[in-house]
């Protein structure tokens, strides 16, 4: 299973919040944002600061999706 964290994007898009200013209201480091940026796996306390700082739930950032391999 991977992680697809478009819909965050697509909700930063909505609410005209860039990228850094998502970070700094949710407390997350530079290191986590890029971790994000590249569909990377973020620890469950990033997800609830993030959730916490947007007002949303994890399902509002974040899809699981399966694995290449497992679509065949």
């Amino acid at each position: 299973m991977r992680v697809s964290y478009n819909k965050l994007w697509k909700l930063l898009i909505d609410r005209k919040m860039k990228r850094g200013q998502m970070r700094m209201a949710a407390d997350i480091s530079t290191f986590t944002l890029a971790k994000l940026g590249k569909d990377e796996n973020v620890s469950m306390e990033v997800l609830k600061r993030i959730c916490n700082a947007l007002n949303c739930n994890v399902g509002d950032i974040m899809d699981i999706l399966p694995d290449e391999d497992e679509k065949k």
